[in-house]
């Protein structure tokens, strides 16, 4: 874990005059937090305790030191353009899915797209059996992180454990609000979606019970839960589990929205198969910025960040994420999953908005 000493500094987010989803006349600071899968980011070294032996020089992939250089290119271009619309620092928070290591993350924050932002990482080694983890990245500038830990995943069957990714629960404040933040890469879908449905369960159980526990002396405290669930906004482990629901009039205290299902009921996702869309790649947030009495920062909106050169434009598979590779062969492209971004604003103080103004 990378948890450097860093002197708070107060966040100075760009100021949007006269949000729709509020008041008029009145200007808002705005933050993201998003998410990414980066699809097999490893490095090009054989760590004799993972299964990591395809992504080597004489792999599967012939995953050479050259295809690793322009995969963390290819991976900081897409993380340098989100959110940059609405601030330009981009997001204040990003988990990350499927890198190896600590090692891949301080390589990939040091690419020349996003060196300039001096992003932090916090990182673990989970028992996951192909070597991938979870992580956050985050801007010092915006977020200060509190604490760090690892929360394991404990699925077993038949008295025999399965090896999976634990979630990284991070908590940190984002001016003056804590944020409690779960990155989450559930268990997938292999041998079955109904077969493997009680281990995404299991998977979201343990964010949920962290959840359940603070909620019940702070109600309005702010949860994310983020991550490839493996699941889309309606299955169970999502709806039932987690108790996430679409309706943001329907959340109550210490409960959860989900910004996702609207999307995903109209067929759009981060991720395609067989000619359809999942939308696996969720952030999901608590009453808190869902209430304006909870939270100074308030939902303010989603986005699935799928702009045109992130996907494949041609063949088959028109229109789906342009990945990394085909048939073991680079192509040269980005992740099999599109990003996500959720927008939070809180009203700014009147000094600062006479600036923004100006």
């Amino acid at each position: 874990m990378r948890l450097p000493s860093l002197k708070w500094v107060l966040p100075a987010f760009l100021a949007l005059t006269a949000l729709p989803a509020f008041a008029q006349k009145k200007n808002y600071q705005i933050s993201a937090v998003a998410f990414y899968n980066l699809e097999n980011l490893f490095d090009t070294e054989n760590d004799p305790k993972k299964n990591d032996e395809e992504f080597t020089p004489t792999g599967a992939y012939h995953y050479t030191e050259e295809i690793y250089h322009r995969k963390l290119h290819n991976l900081a271009t897409v993380l340098s353009q989100l959110a940059t619309e609405k601030n330009p620092d981009g997001p204040a928070i990003i988990g990350v899915a499927e890198v190896e290591n600590d090692k891949v993350l301080r390589d990939l924050v040091a690419q020349p797209e996003l060196k300039s932002r001096n992003l932090r990482i916090v990182h673990f080694e989970s028992p996951d059996t192909r070597g991938i983890d979870v992580g956050l990245l985050y801007n010092p500038k915006y977020f200060k992180v509190l604490s760090a830990k690892a929360l394991p995943v404990d699925i077993r069957e038949n008295g025999k454990p399965e090896y999976t990714r634990d979630v990284l629960y991070v908590t940190g404040k984002l001016g003056d609000d804590t944020f409690h933040v779960f990155v989450n890469h559930w268990p997938s879908r292999r041998g079955g979606e109904a077969a493997t449905v009680w281990k995404r369960a299991k998977a979201a159980q343990v964010s949920k019970d962290v959840i359940t526990e603070i909620a019940r002396t702070d109600p309005n405290a702010k949860f994310i839960i983020m991550g490839d669930l493996n699941d889309d906004p309606t299955d169970p482990s999502v709806a039932k589990t987690l108790g996430a629901v679409g309706d943001k009039d329907k959340v109550k205290p210490g409960g959860l929205f989900n910004p996702w299902v609207d999307y995903y009921q109209k067929g759009i996702g981060t991720l395609g198969y067989n000619d359809s869309w999942n939308l696996f790649d969720q952030i999901i947030i608590s009453y808190g910025f869902v209430k304006p009495q909870a939270s100074k920062w308030r939902f303010y909106q989603a986005e699935i960040f799928n702009r045109k050169f992130l996907k494949t434009q041609f063949g088959q598979y028109k229109g789906y994420p342009h990945r990394s590779f085909s048939d073991n062969n680079w192509i040269d492209g980005y992740s099999d999953h599109f990003p996500t971004i959720v927008y939070l604003v809180k009203e700014a103080p009147e000094a600062k908005a006479e600036t923004a103004a100006q």
